[in-house]
């Protein structure tokens, strides 16, 4: 009974949270920051269209759900991986999770953006100043995962974040938290999760570059410098509902199923399903897609598809997966994801 207490609180916890972050989009479009806390990692979940809010787990789950990576199954696990993003942006991403016994499992996690050199411009030279300045976006995590039972999961991550342009910069901490039920109604493979990303308290850009140097008229003074007081912007809050499906068959063939709704705080809700055909848990092949219910006739989801593979073997005693996931974008060039994950 006690330990049905503390189950049904921790669903409670999420839910309560979930209330609290959905917003919807609405007008709100667009107007919140730290989007680099949106962009996705792990290339698993990419080439299933991101629907693995319930399937996710191990090292690359930490994205998706941090409930995901209490299914860590081995000692430690390494993850790394690299995104050619949108508008020439790569996205490196770096990741370990230890299992502790008796504890859980603690992961860290690091990921930057590299977007390379912008030329300086200013209001009397357009055309640029002949410098350069290079945008720094970086986010670390903190993570505690843990097996509450043979069925439920939960994961709480803090996350760091940092944002530097030029000479501002601003600086936040943003918390997730999942939650994963297997066999769901006693049915052997049907899983459900619930994760809710990205509340914390709102960033503000601060630095010298906000200070001016101007004069005061009429008052016979000589020029003093005034400070721009920048606007405070939200995070990308998200609340996940998921539901996944894993069958095996005769002949070591599996087929996992994956859906997702996703409200987004400031866009469109998604909806996302995945396929992933796994063979002696050697060889993977997986399809997604994902798509929104526009709140505006001029609102435009740009990605599409996404497809990928993966090949998972033994190297002596230590566990290696490499994983390449491809995804359809408009406008922008497609996306391309690599990963080499191990476990020891």
């Amino acid at each position: 009974m006690k330990r049905l207490i503390v189950h049904f609180s921790i669903l409670l916890l999420v839910a309560a949270m979930a209330s609290q972050a959905y917003a919807g989009a609405g007008n709100r479009v667009g107007t919140g920051g730290a989007a680099e806390l949106l962009i996705p990692v792990g290339t698993r979940d990419i080439a299933l269209g991101g629907s693995t809010i319930s399937t996710t787990s191990g090292v690359e789950a930490l994205f998706w759900n941090p409930a995901g990576a209490a299914r860590l199954n081995n000692s430690v696990g390494l993850y790394f991986s690299h995104m050619s993003y949108i508008a020439d942006i790569g996205v490196d991403y770096g990741a370990v999770s230890a299992n502790f016994e008796g504890l859980g499992v603690l992961s860290l996690t690091v990921k930057s953006l590299s977007l390379g050199d912008i030329p300086v411009t200013t209001t009397t030279t357009p055309d640029g100043t002949g410098e350069t300045f290079s945008p720094q976006f970086f986010t670390a995590g903190v993570t505690y995962s843990r097996q509450l039972s043979d069925r439920i999961a939960v994961g709480l991550t803090t996350n760091f974040i940092t944002e530097r342009m030029a000479d501002v910069s601003a600086n936040g901490v943003a918390f997730n938290v999942g939650v994963i039920y297997d066999n769901l109604a006693s049915l052997s493979g049907l899983s459900l999760g619930v994760v809710v990303k990205n509340v914390g308290p709102q960033m503000k850009f601060d630095g010298p570059a906000l200070y001016n140097l101007a004069s005061v008229g009429g008052q016979g003074r000589p020029p003093t410098y005034y400070k721009i007081d920048a606007a405070a912007f939200e995070l990308p809050s998200t609340v996940e509902f998921g539901i996944g499906y894993k069958r095996q068959f005769e002949g070591d063939n599996t087929i996992q199923l994956s859906t997702t709704f996703q409200n987004n705080n400031f866009s469109d809700d998604e909806y996302k399903a995945g396929l992933e055909y796994a063979y002696q848990d050697l060889l993977y092949l997986r399809g997604g897609y994902n798509f929104t219910q526009k709140s505006r006739d001029e609102s435009k989801y740009i990605f599409g598809g996404s497809f990928g593979a993966g090949i998972h073997y033994l190297v002596g005693s230590i566990d290696v997966t490499f994983d390449y996931a491809f995804r359809a974008v408009d406008l922008f060039d497609n996306n391309n994801v690599f990963s080499l994950k191990l476990g020891f």
